[in-house]
């Protein structure tokens, strides 16, 4: 690993960052999933701000290690991470691109009208709430009539 003798651009930076996976949903960059508010070097510092999607998220470290392990990786040696909790985090914060990326994957995308519009696997609109508990804080357990499948519907907050 070298170190970065000149300020990488924040476009450079932003790419870097796009790369960096959702550990709850590995198919999804912290980009895609909106959480990352801010890039900004501040003198020789870069500071990024990241908003957790909610104040309890147990994946909340591991992002921030995430994020210090991408970036050193590149050669970013002073850096600092910011908690910005105001405004808090939303799901109209998903990328147009997480949201195909997690409906690709099998997790049906946050909907305003509170449940997914079709089932992620076979697209039926026959589905039903088998619990507003999945497998993470973050999404609900829902169930396709059509094709029998489980999958999870990432709650809209």
């Amino acid at each position: 690993m070298s170190q970065v003798t000149t300020q990488p651009s924040i476009n450079q930076i932003w790419e870097w960052l796009d790369a960096v996976p959702d550990p709850e949903i590995p198919v999804i960059s912290l980009v895609d999933l909106g959480i990352i508010r801010d890039v900004a070097w501040e003198g020789e510092t870069l500071v990024i701000s990241v908003t957790p999607t909610y104040s309890g998220c147990p994946a909340t470290a591991v992002i921030a290690l995430d994020i210090e392990t991408a970036l050193r990786g590149h050669g970013v040696t002073d850096l600092r991470l910011k908690t910005q909790i105001s405004p808090a985090w939303t799901t109209d914060w998903l990328s147009d691109k997480g949201r195909a990326k997690l409906e690709d994957y099998g997790i049906a995308p946050p909907q305003a009208a509170g449940g997914p519009e079709k089932c992620p696997n076979c697209g039926s609109t026959e589905v039903t709430k088998v619990s507003q508990f999945g497998s993470t804080p973050c999404k609900a357990h829902w169930r396709c009539q059509d094709c029998l499948e489980p999958f999870d519907y990432f709650k809209c907050i």
